[in-house]
């Protein structure tokens, strides 16, 4: 089981004022929680943010990539990008970028929960 490291404290600290921040060790990294809801990922001190349509952009422009494994028999990207360092050294900015990443994994909860049902969710 991984271990907590000042990186997580760091995060969970910055990201409280945007509601219940919590970190939980997975796969020898941390998932990173904002009101039960993962938001990101810190895999070897490395932060990576939940990412769909709304907010790749945002990474594309400051030249950042997703994290990637190796699968099988390929790499396989995940939808979590590398936060920038400058996002991650500003609290207030952090702030922005993690609001955003909650904002893409409530899209595909929502977009989960319409194909369990049968249809696609109408709004976004």
């Amino acid at each position: 089981m991984a271990r907590s490291s000042e990186l997580i404290d760091y995060l969970l600290d910055a990201l409280a004022p945007l509601g219940h921040a919590g970190g939980r060790a997975m796969f020898g990294g941390h998932g990173i929680y904002l009101d039960g809801l993962i938001v990101g990922i810190v895999i070897d001190e490395t932060v990576y943010l939940k990412v769909d349509d709304g907010n790749r952009a945002d990474y594309e422009a400051a030249g950042m990539r997703p994290f990637t494994y190796e699968g099988r028999n390929r790499p396989v990207a995940m939808s979590y990008w590398q936060a920038p360092a400058e996002v991650l050294d500003e609290p207030e900015a952090l702030r922005v970028w993690v609001a955003k990443a909650r904002t893409a994994a409530r899209n595909v909860r929502a977009h989960r929960a319409g194909k369990a049902r049968g249809k696609r969710p109408t709004g976004r």
